[in-house]
């Protein structure tokens, strides 16, 4: 997995999108709340491993989970601990500073976060030996693609097709990027925004994360089962709700 983008919106608030590429058992069926020390999270926990790839907290962060670094490595367990949980794990830390500085990746299997910490953008690589870090625009447009499903050259196609949907664009509204995130790519079935190879691996949702001034929502469209639920969290307060 898989396909994010990171749409930057007035006010400094944001959209988030990632499509999921994985096995279909991995799917899961609903959003999930619940509390990471005080603080309340929302996400899709995976089915097998009880972590997730996308998250969000009511203290305003944003964490986003691509499986591989720079390009695809060799799989080799056992890993230390799920890529999942340590997407669960970085909310236990004050800030996204704290967590590059302190959270022991030795043992881990390479990846990329993508992390929105109140109001700051970063990338982070892991490489399976060394970490990168990356300060981000938070105003601009990103996008980053799973380096386990697609080698370089595809990346660079993908990325064409990201910068010809800017090109000219003035509608970033969250119906033109569901819509980019459904359409990219259309009939390469291999390497489009919405894939499937043979039913081992495929898209099967497409998460949105949007910040606005008081709340962040997610909004988890389940390809496999076409539905579509939504969730809010109210920034800095302790409810949530999930409709």
């Amino acid at each position: 997995m898989c396909t994010v983008t990171y749409i930057a919106q007035p006010g400094g608030n944001f959209i988030l999108t990632s499509n999921r590429d994985e096995n279909a058992a991995r799917s899961p069926q609903h959003l999930t709340l619940t509390e990471y020390g005080d603080v309340p999270l929302i996400f899709p926990r995976d089915t097998a491993a009880g972590g997730s790839w996308i998250a969000a907290s009511a203290s305003n962060r944003v964490v986003c989970l691509l499986n591989g670094a720079f390009v695809k490595h060799r799989h080799t367990p056992p890993y230390k601990k799920s890529r999942g949980l340590m997407v669960m794990e970085f909310f236990a830390h004050p800030s996204a500073s704290v967590f590059f500085e302190k959270y022991d990746l030795d043992g881990m299997e390479p990846f990329t976060l993508v992390v929105v910490d109140d109001g700051r953008l970063y990338e982070l690589r892991w490489d399976g030996q060394q970490s990168f870090i990356k300060p981000l625009d938070a105003s601009g447009k990103y996008i980053w693609s799973s380096a386990t499903l697609y080698p370089p050259e595809i990346q660079k196609w993908r990325n064409g097709w990201f910068r010809d949907w800017l090109k000219d664009r003035r509608d970033f509204s969250l119906d033109a990027i569901q819509q980019f995130h459904r359409s990219g790519g259309a009939g390469d079935t291999e390497n489009g925004f919405v894939m499937n190879r043979h039913g081992k691996v495929q898209t099967v949702s497409i998460t949105n994360l949007v910040k606005s001034d008081l709340s962040i929502e997610m909004i988890y469209d389940d390809l496999l089962r076409q539905t579509v639920k939504r969730g809010n969290i109210p920034l800095h307060q302790p409810s949530s709700s999930v409709q």
